[in-house]
Order: structure tokens, then C-alpha cells, then sequence
């Protein structure tokens, strides 16, 4: 299996070991599986995208597979991002919901 580091140095392993021992040895770093996404998402230029799977402790890498460190901080920007872009949409289907509750009247309320 392949580790890839955040500065570009690759580990190569040839035994099992588990996601908590990779990230014992490398402290304020997560393990991150990655997956090529399905063949419907594809980037501007037709290649697959690829995500990052973050790995469980308990989790035991496979041979021939290749692996990511991904720093405390990348994780949480992306959740950070992931979590901007929930609330957004959130925000929107409530605006949605506020001005039709405006646009239909609010029921008990009396017009002049």
C-alpha cells in the first residue's frame, strides 16, 4: 500500500497495519482513503473525481490501495465548508418558506 504525506513523500508498506497506527506515527494527521467517485462526476477536463474517505481508528488499511495524511486543519476546513454550504441551502429553503408565509398571510392576523 501507498501512503501519500502532505509534502509529497510516499511510504510505501508492505504488511497490514491500522488507520490508528498510521496516525500514531504521524501526529495531527487523519488517514483518508481515496475513491475515484462514479463515472457520471468527472472534472472540466473528463477525468474522475476523486474523494477522500477519512478512516476509522479501528479500520485496517489494505495492500494496493492508496492512502492520504490529511492535516488536522485541511479536515476541518472541509467540514467547515461542507457545514457553509448545508447551512446556505438551509438558509435559502427558510427564505423560500419565510416569503411565502408572507406573500399567503399569516393566519389570526387581521387586514385593514
Amino acid at each position: 500500500m501507498l501512503i501519500q504525506h502532505p509534502e509529497n513523500k510516499v511510504e510505501k508498506i508492505y504488511w497490514t497495519v491500522s488507520a490508528n497506527e498510521v496516525k500514531n506515527n504521524n501526529p495531527g494527521h487523519y488517514v483518508a482513503l481515496v475513491i475515484n467517485s462514479p463515472t457520471a462526476a468527472r472534472s472540466e477536463n473528463g477525468t474522475p473525481i476523486k474523494q477522500l474517505k477519512l478512516l476509522r481508528p479501528a479500520e485496517t488499511l489494505l495492500m494496493g490501495l492508496v492512502y492520504w495524511l490529511i492535516s488536522f486543519e485541511e479536515v476541518l476546513k472541509e467540514f467547515a465548508a461542507k457545514k457553509s454550504v448545508k447551512l446556505g441551502k438551509r438558509l435559502e429553503r427558510e427564505g423560500l418558506a419565510l416569503e411565502k408565509k408572507k406573500l399567503s398571510g399569516c393566519p389570526g392576523q387581521h387586514r385593514n
